[in-house]
This record gives C-alpha cells, structure tokens and sequence, in this order.
C-alpha cells in the first residue's frame, strides 16, 4: 500500500524563496547559515535588517532539517556593529516614538537567536560594535577571527548598551571587566576577548604570502586589513574551524541540545526579561534628549561629540538635557506656550519675550 503523505504545518521551506534585502540566508547539510549583508555600512542593522534576521532565525528554529545556525556578516571588516547610527540621527532623533517601536524588532530579533532551541555560533569575522557585541552575547558560542576587536559605544554616542550587554556581560566577564567594556568603551582584542571568556575560540586570520601570523601585532594587523607590505585577511581558517565546530554540534541529539540550551539560558533569561521592557521605555524617552542628538549628529559628522559642554551646563545650573534649556517660557503678545527658557523671542509672532 502506498505511505500516506502528512500535511505539516511547519514544514520545510527552501532558503531561496526568501527576498531578504539586507541579509543572506542560506541552508545545507543541517546547518543554517544567517548573513548580515549590508558591508557598506560595516554591517549595522537597520530596521529593515532586524525583521529579517528574526524571520530567518525564527524559520531556522522551526525547519527539522536544520541543527545549527552560524550567525555572521560580510566581509572581513566586520561583524556587526549594532544599529545604523545615520538611520538613528535620520529616523528617531526626530520622532522619539518611533524608537520604541524599533527597539520592539530589536528585542524580536535578539529573542529569536535566544529562542531558536538550537545552537547558534557567531563566526567574528570582523569588528562586534555595540549591538554587534549584544548579538554575539546571545549566541550560544563565539569563534572569533585574529583580527576582530570588541567593543561597546553606548555612553559615547548618547545611547545605553541595554540591548543584552548590561544584562550579560557581567554575567560573562564579571561585573568589573563588565564595566570596563561599558564604561570606557575601548577595543577588546582577540587575545583579550579569548582571555575574558569572551569568545570561546580565536583563529589565526592575519598572512603574510604563505605564512600565517597567529602572534601579529596590531601594526599587522591593520597592516592587513589594507593589504600593505604583503599581509592581508584571510579567513579560510576561520571557515574551516566555524565548519567543524558545527559538525561536531550536529553530533548530538536535537531535543536533548534544545533542552540544555534552555536550562544554560535561564540566567540570560532572568536578566533580559527583568531589565529590557524598561530598557525599551528608557531609551525611547532619552531620544527627546541632547545627548542622543549630540552623540548621532557627531557621529554623522565624523566628530567628538561636545561632553564636556554639557557637563560644564549641568554644573552650572543650566540645562543639558535640552540645548535650548527647558520649555517654560509663554509669550504675552500671541500666548505661545513651552516656548525654551534661553530664548529671547517668540518662535510663532517674532516678539520680544519677557
């Protein structure tokens, strides 16, 4: 007799009938393979991005077919580095709002690589920035490329690292190396992230001719990166060994590895879902701020952003929360009102303010 055919509702579907726009998604050999593809901005993630990634992260979880996920993106410049600075100071400096509405995608997107019930290793094949050092945390393994860096931006570009660093890396590193990355926002190297418990391993990806540099300096390295006196990037190692670590996970069984992947998450668990709602409200209200307009903008422009400006307002008295000082101010001739202290005219009738 003929075998009856099963209709399921999660069945397979082949990666190619996705239009994703700004990342890759591809699917072989029980391994499902997440790009983000936007190199021309160093991999950050816009809106747009964020939504695919979860639809390609939530299918991956939901295909049989599929035991593990490697997370990257383009290139080799570049990881991830978090969200589009220039889509922030274009988007959401303006309407404050609709940051809360972003950081609900975000928050899809991170839950998707929590909630995916199969392990998810990030290849580093480049710089983890922000959101890109958030992204990675919330994989379940990190093989890290020679050349990468770390790093957090959050208090420099008038943001917060809330997005999974605050909640996670003092349960990675430890609460005061926690700070360190948060506070100072300096480069984490390879060496340095292996060393932290950072990232579980680092492959050698600098060359000269033949010769690999698993010891290259930091003059090599950026030496490398753009191709001067010989060196270069290379990430055939990389490759190779992100490949055979998922071998070696497809080597075990699916309910069993979903399982333990949920009870390892529990402390993960317990920080984001008790800090990230707040985090979301926080952030959206901070963008009606100066620091965020200061730190976008800045960026934007390709300058330091002005701190000491308003720690030198606040000090005295005035106002750094608002460039033009707080709305408290009406007017007599045509009764404006929430008009900004330091203001001497009226910005609807053009007359003189008391």
């Amino acid at each position: 007799m003929p075998t009856a055919t099963v209709t399921r509702q999660f069945a397979s579907r082949a990666s190619d009938t996705f239009e994703f726009q700004d990342i890759l998604y591809q699917k072989a050999d029980g391994v499902a393979r997440i790009t983000i593809n936007r190199p021309q901005a160093y991999n950050a993630y816009s809106t747009a991005a964020l939504e695919e990634l979860a639809t390609a992260f939530r299918d991956a979880s939901f295909d049989d077919a599929v035991g593990v996920i490697v997370f990257t993106g383009a290139g080799d410049r570049s990881f991830c580095t978090g969200g589009d600075v220039k889509e922030y100071a274009e988007e959401y400096v303006d309407v404050p709002r609709d940051y809360w509405k972003y950081m609900a995608l975000f928050r899809a997107y991170i839950e998707s690589i929590l909630n995916t019930g199969k392990p998810v290793v990030a290849r580093l094949n480049g710089m983890a920035v922000g959101g890109g050092n958030e992204s990675q945390l919330a994989c379940d393994l990190t093989v890290m490329g020679q050349h990468a860096i770390i790093k957090q931006v959050g208090t420099h570009v008038g943001s917060v690292a809330c997005g999974g660093s605050t909640q996670w890396l003092p349960l990675v590193v430890g609460d005061k190396r926690a700070r360190e990355i948060l506070m100072l926002n300096e480069p984490i190297t390879a060496a340095k992230a292996l060393e932290w418990g950072l990232v579980n391993w680092v492959v050698p990806t600098v060359r000269r001719g033949d010769e690999w540099l698993p010891d290259a300096s930091p003059v090599e390295i950026r030496k490398a990166q753009k191709g001067e006196d010989g060196l270069s990037i290379d990430l055939s190692q990389l490759d190779s060994f992100t490949d055979d670590v998922a071998r070696r996970l497809l080597a075990s069984f699916p309910e069993c590895t979903r399982y333990t992947k949920q009870q390892v998450n529990f402390w993960k668990d317990l920080a984001w879902s008790a800090t990230v709602r707040h985090a979301q409200d926080w952030l959206s209200l901070h963008y009606v701020c100066w620091e965020p307009a200061e730190g976008m903008n800045a960026f934007v422009e390709k300058r330091a952003p002005d701190f000491a400006l308003l720690r030198q307002r606040a000090a005295e008295g005035g106002s750094s929360e608002a460039p033009w000082g707080p709305p408290v101010k009406g007017c007599q001739a045509c009764g404006a009102k929430n008009l900004p202290r330091t203001h001497e005219y009226c910005g609807s009738c053009g007359q003189p303010l008391s």
